[in-house]
């Protein structure tokens, strides 16, 4: 991921107009990747390698889809 960008990594809705999405932040290390709810930023984590923050961002991802969230 070599870009001057943020890259959305995924995005998620739920019924009722309530959104989510993950991103990874330019630079690294360390990865940041960013959590947003509804614009706001929900939370941020740091990790030395790009493949923990990928598999973190998914692990986020597959939980709330089993709570009910639907891919955008």
């Amino acid at each position: 991921m070599e870009s001057a960008a943020p890259t959305i990594l995924w995005r998620l809705f739920k019924p009722g107009h309530t959104y989510a999405r993950a991103v990874i932040l330019p630079g690294g290390p360390p990865f940041t990747l960013a959590f947003f709810a509804d614009e706001a930023m929900d939370r941020i984590e740091n990790y030395t390698a790009i493949d923990v923050a990928l598999f973190r961002a998914d692990e986020i991802r597959q939980s709330l889809l089993a709570d009910g969230w639907n891919e955008d």
